[in-house]
């Protein structure tokens, strides 16, 4: 599933999303140049969308 992340500007902001999903159990794969980050299907987008917003991005949606 890909997640689209608003708000990612560098390789610090990305480590951050990336270090976010982990604490929740989301091994991510964060494409910063597109902004968005790869999770594995079956995850739970309502706590991935919290973590995001927690870590201080805009969650902008999961496809």
């Amino acid at each position: 599933m890909k997640v689209r992340i608003d708000g990612m500007m560098c390789m610090k902001c990305a480590a951050r999303v990336e270090k976010a999903l982990d604490a929740i159990g989301v091994k991510a794969e964060i494409d910063l140049e597109n902004k968005c980050a790869t999770i594995p299907d079956g995850s739970d987008a309502a706590a991935v969308k919290q973590a995001v917003e927690k870590a201080g991005y805009t969650f902008v949606s999961a496809e």
